[in-house]
């Protein structure tokens, strides 16, 4: 049972999934090809054996894709696996029928099938790309990678790094992919875990810089149920932007930041450690920091320390206005191991909490378990909605809402940073904003992967 607190000293879990086919499109052969195939990569250690994943390209991660703000991203995505895929570009707001869930937006992708994904990228930030069919094993075999979209004024750096963090499930002999996928324990707890930490696919992941130099760091959490906890040693940093939004100003790194499954930080930090040294983004595990990524120092860039950096240029429509007005929508998450949650409903029928765990179904929104025939709100576009969460269970939960952002509401009635994922700690009751203003049939569902999976998932209707 952990708290907010409890992370920021430690470093712990959360995760989605989902299924059901429509019809796939036609597919135009001029885009660009992003292909769902299996490869081997060289995850652990050399002394351990290639690792078998899933990969866009056959590549972990997915290839980067790097846009302009206001350009279009086309690709035809091509499905060479025995399961049914589709690709989901998260945190993109972006039109309903390119969101990429299967069975809600489009139908999932047949095994040799393809479908083509265009749109166009209104925000500039960090995002990325991942598999939204069974992602609780389709993300956990490697089906992610990062789509960074650039503002028209870059911000003053000398260079810039994309650190996608995760963790894999790893036989210990083999060094392969543990195949259970449906395991009771990670369902009804903290979600599926990992055993073996990398940063874009590697353990050892080095990056030399030179002192003062200035790096923009952007850090995108994929894992499947991790809570990464992180700070910087060697450095002195800001946070710019979360979740692809840039911050008003800029935020001094002066604790760790807490990034659950599917978000995302931006930070500019200035080399301090003295060459011959090495300067870290640390992960905070166990009450210690543990080297995620190293920086070793080669030399000196410069002998002047700069100024801190100025906010990043702000994207359109980052404001929550009509808050008076907003209509009430209310969110209770019940559930799970230690939980208080004596019956909900599963296909229609309402269920003991024993029935639930025999049918390895365990959390469930308002009382039902899994996607629901009805939206959780029905919402006219433009309308601004107030969305209260209640954590009633024992595990944090990482709440992702497709299609739109929101700000939490503090105690003070102030609004915080623009985000597409809060994550919610034990027995914590939220409030978050937003503007229901891209039209469609939007997922709102736990990232940690197993959680929705095994219930955690519904929509709202934007009409």
């Amino acid at each position: 049972m952990t708290t907010r607190r409890d992370f920021l000293l430690n470093g712990v879990a959360s995760a989605s999934a989902l299924a059901l086919p429509v019809t796939a499109r036609a597919v135009t052969p001029q885009f660009d090809e992003l292909v769902a195939r299996q490869a081997a990569v060289q995850l652990a250690p050399p002394s351990y054996p290639k690792t078998e994943i899933w990969g866009y390209d056959g590549v972990m991660p997915g290839p980067e894709l790097r846009i302009v703000q206001g350009a279009r991203v086309q690709r035809r995505f091509l499905n060479e696996f025995r399961q049914v895929s589709s690709v989901h570009w998260h945190g993109i707001r972006i039109d309903n029928a390119m969101d990429g869930v299967a069975g809600l937006t489009q139908a999932g992708v047949e095994p040799g099938e393809g479908f083509d994904y265009d749109f166009v990228a209104p925000d500039a930030g960090t995002y990325w790309y991942h598999a939204h069919n069974r992602s609780v094993e389709q993300v956990a075999r490697g089906l992610y990678g990062a789509l960074i979209v650039e503002e028209a004024e870059a911000p003053e750096v000398d260079r810039e790094e994309v650190l996608i963090l995760d963790d894999w499930l790893l036989d210990p002999e083999t060094a392969q992919i543990d195949p259970d996928f449906t395991s009771a324990g990670a369902r009804s707890h903290a979600g599926r875990m990992g055993n073996f930490v990398a940063t874009n696919g590697r353990y050892d992941l080095s990056i030399d810089v030179l002192q003062n130099q200035r790096l923009r760091l952007r850090l995108i959490n994929a894992a499947n149920a991790r809570i990464f906890v992180v700070d910087v040693a060697g450095m002195e940093g800001w946070t710019v932007a979360l979740d692809g939004m840039p911050l008003e100003q800029p935020q001094r790194l002066e604790e760790p930041l807490i990034l659950g499954p599917g978000q995302r930080a931006d930070l500019i930090v200035d080399v301090t450690a003295e060459s011959g040294e090495t300067a870290h983004l640390v992960r905070v595990d166990n009450e210690e920091g543990v080297s995620q990524v190293a920086f070793p120092v080669t030399g000196r860039a410069t002998t002047v320390r700069r100024e801190a950096p100025p906010a990043l240029p702000r994207n359109a429509k980052m404001d929550v206005p009509g808050l008076q007005n907003a209509a009430p929508v209310r969110l209770n998450i019940e559930g799970g191991a230690m939980g208080r949650m004596q019956t909900a409903i599963l296909d229609g029928e309402r269920k003991s909490f024993r029935e639930l765990v025999a049918a390895n179904e365990y959390w469930a929104f308002n009382g039902t378990v899994g996607m629901p025939e009805t939206p959780l709100a029905d919402l006219a576009r433009g309308q601004t909605v107030k969305l209260e969460i209640n954590n009633d269970t024992s595990f944090p939960h990482a709440m992702h809402l497709h299609g739109m952002h929101f700000r939490e509401i503090g105690e003070d009635g102030t609004l915080g940073p623009l985000r597409d994922t809060i994550t919610m700690f034990r027995g914590e009751t939220r409030t978050v904003a937003f503007v229901a203003d891209n039209p469609g049939d939007w997922l709102f569902h736990c990232h940690m992967l197993s959680h929705a999976a095994s219930g955690m998932m519904t929509w709202m209707r934007v009409t």
